[in-house]
């Protein structure tokens, strides 16, 4: 069997049972019906060739992790609208601005899920509250040295993948 029938198989005999498993997680219609297609189009993107012995099982854990990625999004959208909600009006960026701001923060969001959670904690002290190593390392209960180590493991990270995604 070629990997289309397989996927039309997958899509004909558990659509509706996903739409259902994510209506009932979210409470939304809407959302489920597209979390529920994008789960198919990223099955469908990975040409599985071979019938699933367990489909409902393997398309659980896609939608999940495309729940978890609505989630995020959706909490970085409502941090980036009370951020703009401070600013004076002629200082709030375009709807176009604002568009390409969260996607860049969600894409530094999935960059530092990468790391681990000491290196991200003493990444995040250090960037964004502006803390000092000596204050981080007191703040983590680690040595001086294992959070210059963490930062410059954080940051190899950071420019690794910055220069991967560069043309």
């Amino acid at each position: 069997m070629s990997g289309r029938p397989v996927i039309e198989h997958l899509y004909i005999e558990h659509h509706g049972w996903l739409q259902g498993w994510l209506r009932s997680r979210l409470n939304n219609a809407a959302d489920a019906a597209d979390l529920a297609q994008d789960t198919f189009v990223r099955v469908l993107q990975r040409r599985h060739a071979n019938p699933l012995l367990e489909p409902r099982a393997y398309l659980r854990t896609v939608a999940r992790g495309l729940v978890i990625d609505l989630w995020r999004r959706r909490d970085i959208e409502r941090a980036w609208l009370e951020t703009l909600a401070h600013l004076p009006e002629d200082e709030v960026p375009s709807p176009e601005v604002s568009a390409l701001a969260i996607e860049s923060l969600m894409a530094i969001d999935r960059l530092l899920d990468q790391l681990p959670v000491r290196t991200r904690e003493a990444f995040l002290l250090a960037q964004l509250d502006g803390m000092t190593c000596p204050a981080i390392a007191e703040r983590l209960g680690v040595s001086l040295s294992t959070v210059e180590r963490d930062i410059a493991k954080a940051l190899r990270h950071c420019y690794q993948l910055m220069f991967e995604a560069a043309p």
